[in-house]
């Protein structure tokens, strides 16, 4: 049985750092911790992030514990309950705290971190419920220039705030810069016709935000809507690649009790940004968004939907979404004991927007919902979750395939979680792990061809490579490899069932290293290999660096060689932890994680740790090997080389 902890790719973000009273900062990195009332006194530097603020009778009941984790010093800040609620460390050992981290509810949702260690904010980072906002401050005076990571759903809340303050600059980080512009490889008539767009909207957003009405200073967000996004594919006018895009969204706000919509245009997406090329509109009381014509498909089908579904956002429709945003900020503080109520009542209110969508806006709702309840589940403060998709999938009408498998999959990923969480004793995994993957084989011969399937095959084959049944787990992948060529995850299954029958064969691996050096396994021929796929986020796949550690030095003579794979979706948090750690061997990297990193594509690996032992002749020994194993087939392989 393989050992190893299966996880999906996590988002590890980094954000912007905190200027602190001098005297704080040496007690902090020093033996002598503060008190929890200093600690907690302490706020980001951005005002509008949401996190726990314990009153007087709870905050009395905090401790500060020293912190030890990924060889940082500082120190938490913890509830009666033992839940966190701050982290302060010192990530560089200068004894200063460079990190500092806020939570609610036990999920860090924001850091300020001193990326450049002069203790004055240079990034800004929001995660967990607080969204994926990433925000720089090049001259450390406590605002973002710029984003380097914002969804669109972010873009149009800050256009919303921008307009209402009247903040121009607030408004130019939004759009698309020059740079951006000239790394998208567009052809020179869209390049010429965006930045026309942007510079026209860089003119008149003054005179835009003085003529307007609608959105003053109280106003506030309530909502993004758009139709699914779409490919501008490349060759299209000169571009040489594709671009994602949206057209025709909206943002929906509300003004003194009065609901509004704003067009926000056409988004474009600039690598984990999202960006505006153009001004807003204020939509009329009665009519949809402007004419509905897109930047890039104005006539086409695309740019139909997009007119339809702009004209949908009913009163009815706005009374639920402001009402749902309600309950959504009464979740953040919800008890374990009001939690269930709340996502009742958010479920009616998510199944009434279905009800009164439609067709080209239900899709966007029902996914919100399954998502949002499948979390619900998983953490255990939605006991009728389960039943509740059931129910939502029981409504979806025939034609709707695609969504039902959406549903449906969620239906049994949740009742999964649900029964473990049920688990009292070490007999009973077996069961529920035979009720799942039952489960899973049911769903694909429910739903094929649909990419849920695709994904349901992936976990069975998984399944098979946990029982070293490799002949069937090969046959699952080579099953989703042929039937969903070209997607992720018939890549995914292209590149395990080459892993699995990697023994004897030599293998393709090549790629880029954290120093941004080429490399290529062909060019250790002549030296036995370790190839360790791992991330910062895997605590197994820390501990097998010591042994890796020890093994290359005990086999030094042999020229035994390291290869780490890091599969963080962030290269800055394994540049950092490598560094710390200070890991001596090459380490690669491709953007895209766990999930995506053509890296993990290319072997179909799903899980970590996973390690590849590769002989002098460069041909595989084993494609799936525990670190406890290597010592022995390393001393059998050189022994046996000689």
């Amino acid at each position: 049985m393989l050992k190893r902890i299966h996880l999906a790719a996590a988002l590890v973000a980094s954000g912007a750092s905190f200027v602190i009273p001098p005297s704080f900062v040496a007690k902090a990195a020093a033996a002598d911790l503060p008190t929890a009332s200093a600690a907690l006194g302490l706020r980001p530097v951005q005002s509008d992030v949401e996190f726990e603020k314990p009153d007087t009778e709870a905050a009395a009941k905090c401790t500060v514990e020293k912190l030890s984790e990924n060889d940082w010093t500082g120190f938490l800040v913890v509830a009666a309950d033992g839940r966190r609620l701050r982290r302060f460390a010192d990530t560089n050992g200068d004894r200063e705290i460079d990190l500092w981290c806020y939570y609610d509810n036990g999920v860090e949702v924001y850091r300020d971190i001193d990326a450049d260690f002069n203790r004055k904010a240079d990034q800004y980072r929001w995660m967990g419920t607080n969204g994926i906002r990433w925000g720089l401050d090049s001259n450390e005076d406590g605002k973002v220039d710029s984003w380097k990571s914002i969804s669109a759903e972010e873009v149009s809340a800050e256009l919303i705030a921008a307009i209402a303050a009247k903040d121009a600059r607030r408004f130019e980080r939004l759009l698309v810069s020059e740079r951006e512009l000239s790394s998208l490889k567009l052809g020179t008539e869209l390049n010429t016709k965006i930045n026309d767009s942007r510079t026209l909207a860089l003119r008149e957003f003054d005179r835009f935000c003085t003529q307007q009405t609608a959105i003053d200073a109280n106003s506030r967000w309530i909502h993004f809507a758009a139709s699914r996004p779409g490919i501008v594919p490349s060759g299209t006018l000169g571009s040489s690649a594709d671009l994602t895009v949206y057209e025709n969204a909206v943002a929906m706000f509300d003004s003194k009790g009065t609901n509004g919509q704003l067009s926000v245009g056409t988004l474009i997406q600039s690598d984990s940004a999202w960006r505006l090329i153009g001004l807003p509109q204020i939509a009329g009381a009665d009519a949809g968004i402007a004419d509905g014509s897109g930047f890039f498909f104005s006539g086409s089908s695309l740019a139909m939907a997009d007119r339809a579904s702009s004209s949908l956002l009913t009163a009815d429709i706005q009374k639920l979404v402001t009402d749902l945003e309600k309950i959504d900020l009464a979740l953040r503080n919800a008890t374990p004991a009001t939690a269930a109520k709340l996502h009742e009542q958010r479920t009616d209110c998510l199944e009434g927007i279905i009800a009164a969508s439609e067709p080209s806006q239900r899709s966007g709702w029902v996914r919100q919902l399954v998502d949002t309840v499948g979390v619900a589940v998983q953490e255990n403060t939605f006991p009728r979750g389960v039943e509740r998709l059931k129910g939502l999938s029981s409504k979806l009408r025939a034609d709707e395939t695609d969504l039902k498998a959406y549903v449906d999959f969620q239906v049994i990923s949740s009742e999964y979680a649900e029964r473990l969480q049920k688990v009292e004793s070490q007999k009973d995994f077996p069961i529920v792990q035979e009720w799942w993957l039952k489960s899973l084989e049911t769903f694909v011969n429910d739903h094929e061809k649909t990419i849920e399937a695709a994904q349901a095959m992936l976990q069975l084959g998984l399944s098979k490579e946990f029982e070293d049944d490799n002949k069937a787990a090969t046959q699952w992948y080579s099953r989703v490899a042929s039937s969903y060529r070209g997607t992720e995850a018939g890549n995914k299954a292209a590149g395990a069932v080459l892993r699995l029958e990697s023994v004897g064969r030599e293998i393709p691996l090549k790629g880029t290293t954290l120093d941004n050096k080429a490399f290529d396994l062909a060019r250790l021929r002549g030296k036995p290999v370790v190839i360790h796929y791992w991330a910062t986020w895997c605590e197994p796949c820390k501990q097998d660096m010591k042994l890796l550690r020890d093994l290359q030095a005990r086999y030094q003579r042999a020229g035994l060689q390291i290869i780490g794979i890091n599969v963080d979706g962030v290269k800055n948090d394994a540049v950092k932890f490598v560094n710390e750690a200070k890991i001596a061997w090459p380490t690669l990297f491709a953007e895209g994680g766990l999930d995506s990193s053509p890296l993990a594509t290319s072997l179909g690996v799903q899980t970590l740790p996973t390690m590849l032992l590769v002989d002098a002749k460069g041909k595989v020994v084993r494609h799936n090997i525990a670190a406890s194993q290597l010592d022995d087939e390393i001393d059998a392989m050189i022994r046996a080389a000689k």
